[in-house]
């Protein structure tokens, strides 16, 4: 397992470092909690019709996806789960101590209801690394990151996230979502241009 690099430069919000591009508007907040996909229970089922690559955004649905003997391509976890550190059994299944069931790991800094340069950067690199599974691990928040997910993944991907309470939400990638995915993601703040530039795509 390669790490890079084991503390992220900026892991501190203050932290000059930390190049934060976009961030969420509590007026946007509620837009995010409508389901971008059909909600699942079941992980077998989800997975019955999920693409390639598979991209998990949260502890539990990795930890669930590999219960169910997939392991995401990419997989973004941040150690909690609505804001309480997630069960050590859970931990140890998806980021492992000395080990892991990724082939990498990459460390990333990106505080709670923004997205990061850092984390957008690692993102791009993990989708581009075929063949090569890649867990990032978030110093922060990695919630918003189902949005950059779902619009730097290739036309037929999926993006698997939790729905507080109700289960997994499983995101087909393909035109409508995504400009659906584009519609919020350019009404947050900050620069949305510059975060397209980072994930490699066009307005």
């Amino acid at each position: 397992m390669t790490e890079e690099p084991s503390t992220p430069a900026g892991s501190d919000e203050s932290d000059p470092e930390t190049e934060i591009v976009l961030e969420l508007p509590d007026a946007l907040r509620p837009d995010l909690k409508a389901p971008l996909g059909p909600v699942f229970t079941d992980p077998d089922a989800l997975l019955e019709g999920a693409g390639d690559p598979l991209i998990a955004v949260g502890d539990i649905v990795t930890y669930h996806l590999l219960e169910a003997g997939r392991r995401p391509d990419v997989a973004l976890v941040d150690e909690r789960t609505e804001r309480s550190a997630v069960d050590d059994g859970i931990r140890r299944t998806v980021v492992g101590d000395g080990g892991s069931w990724f082939d990498r790991r990459i460390d990333v800094a990106n505080p709670s209801a923004t997205l990061t340069a850092s984390l957008l950067e690692a993102l791009v690199d993990a989708l581009a690394a075929e063949e090569t599974t890649t867990v990032l691990i978030v110093y922060g928040e990695e919630d918003l990151a189902t949005l950059p997910a779902i619009l730097a993944a290739p036309e037929g991907a999926s993006v698997v996230y939790g729905q507080p309470g109700e289960g997994m939400v499983h995101v087909a990638v393909e035109e409508e979502v995504r400009e659906r995915t584009a519609s919020l993601f350019d009404r947050m703040d900050g620069d949305p241009e510059r975060a397209r530039e980072l994930l490699g795509i066009s307005a």
